[in-house]
């Protein structure tokens, strides 16, 4: 019973797609190629690397600390030591911190990421409607995407056409 509902889905799925035009797009593609997109890439890649190079003093200031405290420790009366020891403490957790407030999930480089590629977004999906319409296409995937696309007729690619789209728009 389940096999025959299947077929019937499979069946009405095939004839339904044949009264419909398709197309595809690959968004990989169109984001390697997109101006807006590679400056907002490396925008962020700028800011990262930024944020990394703070990341990288604080790491060698902390080691360092610890190499200091080391060499000074049994020189050093415990009252130092201990306060020492919570410097070093703090110093770790600021730099714990620091790292997941800059990379962590929901952290400041998701948030620019977001910020810097919300308007690129917006401009491609502007860009695959006009085209669609154009074309009069009722669907059109993703094949960079989660869909699965296992089979993808040249015909039906319409990833140039939207870069071809994005570069006239204003």
């Amino acid at each position: 019973m389940k096999k025959v509902i299947l077929a019937l889905l499979v069946l009405s799925s095939v004839l339904f797609a044949q009264s419909q035009k398709i197309g595809f797009v690959d968004t990989q593609t169109i984001l390697a190629q997109y101006a807006p997109a590679i400056k907002a890439q490396s925008d962020l890649e700028a800011l990262a690397a930024t944020w990394k190079t703070s990341i990288d003093s604080m790491t060698q200031a902390l080691q360092q600390g610890y190499q200091t405290y080391q060499q000074q420790a049994t020189t050093m009366a415990p009252e130092q030591q201990q306060q020492r020891q919570q410097n070093l403490i703090q110093q770790e957790q600021y730099l714990q911190q620091y790292q997941q407030t800059k990379f962590g999930q929901g952290g400041e480089l998701s948030q620019k990421q977001e910020e810097f590629m919300a308007p690129v977004r917006e401009k491609i999906y502007q860009a695959i409607e006009e085209v669609a319409k154009k074309e009069n296409m009722k669907f059109i995937f993703d094949k960079a995407g989660d869909v699965l696309l296992l089979f993808a007729d040249p015909e039906y690619d319409m990833t140039f056409k939207v870069l071809d789209r994005l570069k006239t728009m204003k």
